[in-house]
């Protein structure tokens, strides 16, 4: 069982890659560059990581043909919702926190690149209490 604890450090972990990807970067760039350079940064502090990790949609019990797709799962624990968008808007946030929902996950960290400060774009989400 993870307690929050663990995701604490692993959340310091990914923030500590995400401010490495922006410092050699910068903002600017199209989402999948950062999905590809954090999925390294990560995989390099060896971390398992998945890319475009499909989520079925479930509709009272049964799977639906409908998927989404999250950018990035890390330790089979934390979902990644990557942006490089000059706002983040409702839907984002929305995203972070429907996703871990659907996938039955606790935590979701939104990272939007497009900031001058990473630390800027960075929002926690977190789906039900940490210590359960």
């Amino acid at each position: 069982m993870m307690d929050e604890l663990t995701y604490n450090k692993l959340s310091n972990k990914i923030i500590s890659a995400c401010i490495e990807v922006h410092r050699e970067l910068g903002p600017g760039l199209l989402e999948s560059v950062y999905e590809e350079c954090l999925t390294y940064e990560l995989r390099s502090m060896g971390l398992y990581v998945e890319r475009q990790v499909e989520i079925p949609v479930m509709y009272k019990g049964k799977e639906t043909n409908k998927t989404f797709f999250m950018d990035l799962l890390v330790e089979d624990l934390i979902i990644l919702e990557l942006k490089a968008a000059e706002t983040v808007l409702p839907i984002h946030e929305v995203q972070t926190v429907t996703y871990p929902r659907l996938a039955d996950k606790k935590l979701g960290l939104l990272i939007n690149f497009n900031v001058p400060l990473i630390r800027q774009g960075i929002r926690r989400k977190i789906n039900e209490n940490l210590n359960e």
